[in-house]
């Protein structure tokens, strides 16, 4: 039953019809000053408010949040129940694999399968599997769709058997657009409804960049699918109430410069700040001159500056939004009716908040900028990319040095320090520093037209000169969503686009997760041939190693229109701003500033070409798909009917075995280390992402199973297969594992025998042993996208504990999800000042009394390692189990066995 504590329960009326709602003012009129509170605490404090029940809500923790303390560490926990929960189809596999098994087990325990359910809305959005094979003609999305279809066809069928038998679970096709974009454009309401009831639209969801539909004033961010999964199923998020940072912004962003190069300011200024766990909220007078497209784009990246969200408050801009993507008006009004109601709707008169902090930034101080050549924070100004790539190089190469070359390559005719190529008929040296990928692609800024048509601004003038791009640079434009060509066609700016090769190649997220397709042949032997360090610059949000492409060892982000700046250059090793484009058709030399469009043309063409009528016939039959979606055959049951021939989806085998009571929480002893990181090891260094090698571990599984490498699909799309992704889980191409001298690669040393060998054959052999296993690692462990099977795939392994200096906010939840415990070195220490070496045999006391009492004695546990010589390190390990309900989750085993378990009590 319903508490109502603080007289909140009231109702508002729009359009005639009536909507209860959970009034905040009530604290006001109790004597709580919420003018001070934050915009994204207020989202929370109705949460709370609304779901008060007094045992999962509580009335002392509403009371915690409006009594809200700025400056003090996070110390109480609150249940936070989003509204929705969202997916794409890359982490929504293994979500939806992980329902249909625990749908056997709950059979198996005695319940009713159709009790795992959504419990609240679910949407899942088909588009991180196109991959660009096909670029630069006409025909490149036909191709690349209908090989999409072909290599993930039992994955979309599992789908769609997911569509029909889970509730209120809908599923976006593929070709559609990217999942954060379709959430801002016509997911996303800010306002729901369910019944009678009108609450705030918040979410969770299984990519990081959920974040990005804070800049519409919604609340969520990303979680581990294991997270999404307890959600999905009615288990509140628990959570610390965070600090919230405050970003004032002012004045209006000058003459040239664009939202990408403020997000990549504010991602440096943040990241140096310290954000990680925290919110981040922008206000001030700046707010009025940017767009929601601009705000979605500064959202978007709140896990590259490391918030766990950024968020912007709805206002007049917002409301302008909705309309003008093409929302009802009545959804309009009631938007605008209930935040007015509880006091979040921003006005030039709305009072500053208090914050943790408060940072200010003068938006006409950004510059044109891009970031790299190996993290998103590492802003680079245009101006300095030369000299920055000087002094780069020299690590970039020794590590292409050192890496061996493909077996079977293709001679190769040196030139220099270069290589000889022929390409698209033409013959030209291919050196370091040559761009050979450009592309405009990923949701942070395909969702804002003012960057897309200024990218293709800069094609039409670049074409009317007579520029090309360079023959060595695979080029690709892959929109959000298809709106995105709507506007670009009406503008007149497609055929100049297409002109450079930058030919639309699919909807969905491509190179900036990985999906950039093989480099032509000819290209690839002569980077791999001549140890050369190639670059790529793409309009995305990650630009980690390894991430874009297995050839390219220097990633840089950049706007649209520089990525098309930089296919005209075909160099990154020059300054663009001093430095010919070009020489153009009449002979006289191009600069970048000759093409380069000024705002009020940008202003002009979005204007006259974005429409809102294209936003509402596209989104008009949204879940309904194309012919090739329609046509897919789709298995019926309540159950799924497993095929154990597939090598896309599997039995997962998490709950073989597993009681209705758990087991008892023991120690852990005899463990052996099966690697020793450093610092900003990210989830993709861990979770298998990318191409699969054929001699790899998973490689071999694969072509054991009558699969050819030609056929081996990505690790994302075969994510539904745990064979697979334990098989890949630390075998990244540029991970380093310090056991290891001057090896780069998923590797280690099997401790027994000291034997060197890929990481899964050692954990393979130590599983064997019954021998748990420790991983070693520095500064922001498991940092980056929120990839669940960068937490499944190290417990499939035999991990049980990770030794970190700190983590991510997402993966250390994931960890305690899986039941791995996250331990932190005391302040200051890490492997390399202890002296580990990775041969020691660790042992962690205090681990089963910790969980039985809720750590209620202390927040610590012993760490001891015993060296071959018989050296003993011993210190106390911070236990990152950080809240009583993960004590719970670890106590089961993991979070879905705590919610099987509770489900199928509720059911005898």
């Amino acid at each position: 039953m319903l508490k109502d504590t603080f007289g909140a329960r009231t109702t508002i009326t729009v359009d005639g019809k009536t909507h209860r709602i959970a009034r905040i003012g009530a604290l006001s009129d109790k004597g709580f000053d919420l003018t001070r509170l934050p915009y994204s605490l207020k989202i929370l404090l109705e949460n709370l408010l609304r779901r008060e029940d007094g045992v999962m809500v509580t009335a002392k923790e509403i009371e915690s949040l409006a009594k809200w303390d700025p400056k003090a560490e996070p110390t109480h926990e609150i249940q936070f129940q989003p509204a929705r929960t969202i997916l794409q189809d890359f982490t929504g596999v293994p979500c939806v694999v992980d329902l249909a098994a625990m749908r056997d087990a709950l059979a198996k325990l005695g319940g009713d399968p159709k009790r795992i359910n959504p419990l609240a809305p679910v949407q899942l959005v088909i588009d991180h599997s196109v991959q660009i094979d096909a670029f630069g003609t006409p025909d490149a999305f036909e191709k690349n769709v209908a090989l999409e279809f072909e290599r993930n066809v039992e994955r979309y069928q599992f789908l769609k058997w997911g569509q029909k038998a889970l509730d209120d679970f809908q599923v976006v096709p593929p070709g559609t657009g990217i999942v954060h974009q379709v959430n801002v454009e016509y997911l996303a309401s800010i306002v729901m409804t369910r019944g009678d009831e009108a609450y705030p639209d918040t979410l969770v969801g299984t990519d990081s960049h959920t974040t990005m539909v804070n800049g519409l004033g919604v609340l969520g961010w990303g979680v581990g699918g294991i997270e999404a999964e307890a959600a999905m199923l009615g288990q509140p998020v628990s959570m610390l109430i965070p600090q919230v940072i405050g970003m004032r912004m002012k004045g209006q962003l000058p003459e040239g410069a664009n939202a990408t190069d403020l997000v990549l300011t504010v991602t440096e200024i943040l990241r140096k700040r310290g954000v990680v766990g925290k919110f981040v909220e922008f206000f001030g007078p700046g707010l009025a001159s940017l767009t929601v497209a601009d705000r979605a784009t500064i959202a978007n990246m709140a896990p590259e500056y490391g918030a766990t969200c950024g968020i912007f408050p709805v206002d007049v801009e917002t409301l302008a939004y909705l309309r003008f993507s093409g929302r009802p008006e009545s959804q309009v009004r009631l938007v605008e009716a209930f935040m007015r109601a509880q006091g979040m709707f921003h006005t030039a008169e709305t009072p500053e908040a208090t914050y943790t902090d408060v940072l200010d930034l003068d938006l006409s101080t950004i510059v044109p900028s891009l970031a790299g050549p190996r993290r998103p924070q590492d802003r680079v100004r245009l101006t300095d990319v030369k000299t920055g790539w000087a002094k780069e190089l020299p690590a970039l190469k020794d590590a292409a040095l050192k890496a061996k070359a493909k077996p079977g390559g293709a001679p190769i005719k040196k030139i220099g320090d270069g290589v000889e190529v022929t390409q698209l008929g033409q013959t030209f040296c291919l050196d370091d520093g040559a761009v050979v990928i450009a592309a405009i692609t990923s949701c942070t800024n395909t969702s804002n037209p003012s960057v897309l048509i200024a990218a293709g601004l800069v094609a039409q003038k670049a074409v009317q000169k007579g520029l090309t791009v360079k023959p060595w640079v695979k080029t690709s434009l892959a929109p959000g969503s298809q709106v995105v060509t709507d506007y670009l066609k009406a503008a007149g700016l497609m055929t100049s686009l297409e002109a450079l090769r930058f030919h639309v190649v699919g909807y969905g997220c491509t190179t900036c997760i990985g999906n950039s397709g093989p480099l032509p042949d000819a290209i690839s032997n002569a980077i791999d041939g001549g140890q050369l360090v190639a670059v790529s610059v793409l309009s995305g949000n990650r630009n980690f190693e390894g991430r874009v492409h297995a050839d390219v060892r220097a990633n840089y982000l950049a706007s649209p229109p520089l990525v098309v700046a930089y296919a005209l250059a075909g160099r990154i090793d020059t300054d663009i701003t001093l430095t010919p484009l070009g020489t153009g058709s009449d002979g006289q030399e191009v600069f970048l500033r000759d093409i380069w469009p000024t705002t009020q043309e940008v202003k002009d063409a979005v204007q006259a070409a974005v429409k809102s009528s294209m936003f509402v016939e596209r989104y008009a039959d949204v879940f309904s798909g194309g012919d090739r979606w329609k046509a897919l055959a789709v298995k019926t049951g309540d159950t799924y009917a497993w095929d154990p021939t597939s090598t896309y989806i599997q039995h997962p085998p998490y709950f073989v075995g597993m009681g209705a009571e758990p087991g008892k929480v023991s120690d852990i002893s005899n463990a052996k280390t099966l690697a020793i990181f450093g610092d900003s090891i990210t989830t993709d260094h861990i979770s298998p992402a990318g191409n699969i090698k054929a001699d790899s571990p998973a490689g071999k599984y694969l072509q054991a199973n009558g699969v050819k490498p030609a056929d081996f699909n990505s690790y994302g799309a075969r994510r539904g297969n745990h064979q697979v992704m334990m098989r890949g889980t630390f075998a990244n191409i540029r991970i380093k594992n310090k056991m290891l001298s001057g090896v780069e690669g998923g590797h280690t040393t099997y401790l027994p025998t000291g034997e060197q060998m890929p990481i899964w054959d050692a954990a393979e052999k130590y599983q064997k042993d019954g021998t748990p296993l420790v991983i070693l690692a520095g500064k922001e462990y498991g940092s980056g996208s929120s990839r669940d099977w960068a937490a499944k795939g190290p417990m499939l392994m035999g991990v049980k504990v990770v030794i970190a200096e700190s983590y991510e906010r997402i993966h250390r939840s994931n960890l305690v999800g899986m039941g791995i415990v996250p331990l932190e070195f005391p302040t200051g220490q890490s492997a390399e000042s202890f002296g580990l070496t990775g041969k020691e045999t660790w042992s962690f006391e205090g681990l089963a009394k910790g969980i039985e009492t809720g750590f209620s004695g202390g927040k610590t546990l012993k760490a001891k390692a015993v060296a071959p010589d018989g050296r003993v390190t011993a210190f106390d390990a911070r236990v990152r189990i950080d809240t009583p309900a993960e004590v719970q989750y670890y106590r089961h085993g993991g979070i879905l066995h705590y919610v099987l378990r509770s489900l199928a009590k509720k059911a005898s």
